[in-house]
C-alpha cells in the first residue's frame, strides 16, 4: 500500500494525497488502532475486531465523501480504505493481547516481541537467587 501512495497514488488516492493522509491514515488508523487495542482488553474474538475495522471503513469513506467530496460508493476505494484499517486494528489487537498474555499469565507465557508470545517463564535476572 505505501509503494501504491508512493508510485501509483491514484490506485489508492480518490482525491488528494492530504484528504488520504488526514482521514485514512491519520484519523481511521488512530481509530482503528484503539479499536483493536479495545476489543483484545475485553477478551473478546478477532471476529469482532473484523466486524469494527468494516464498520470503520465505511465511516472513513463517508469522512470523504462529506469533507473531500469523494465517491461515496466506491468498492475500489471502500477496499483499499479497509484493507488498511483492518491491517491497523489487527496490529493494535495483536499488542495488546500480547501484552495481556505476559503480564496476566505471566506462568505460563512470555511476551515475544510487541505482537505476540510464546511458552515459557521469563528467564531469570542476575539478581534473582532460586
Amino acid at each position: 500500500m505505501v509503494l501504491s501512495f508512493l508510485f501509483l497514488p491514484w490506485a489508492v488516492v480518490e482525491v488528494s494525497r492530504g484528504d488520504f493522509l488526514l482521514v485514512t491514515i491519520f484519523l481511521g488508523g488512530g481509530a482503528a488502532w484503539l479499536t483493536g487495542r479495545s476489543i483484545a482488553g475485553t477478551w473478546r474474538s478477532y471476529r469482532q475486531a473484523v466486524i469494527y475495522a468494516v464498520l470503520l471503513g465505511c465511516v472513513v469513506r463517508f469522512f470523504h465523501y462529506a469533507l473531500f467530496e469523494g465517491t461515496l460508493l466506491s468498492w475500489h476505494y471502500f477496499l483499499t480504505d479497509t484493507a488498511f484499517l483492518l491491517a491497523v486494528t489487527t496490529l493494535g489487537f495483536r499488542a495488546e493481547r500480547a501484552k495481556q498474555m505476559g503480564t496476566r499469565y505471566g506462568w505460563l507465557y512470555r511476551q515475544a516481541g510487541p505482537f505476540g508470545w510464546t511458552e515459557g517463564v521469563p528467564s531469570a535476572t542476575h539478581g534473582d537467587t532460586a
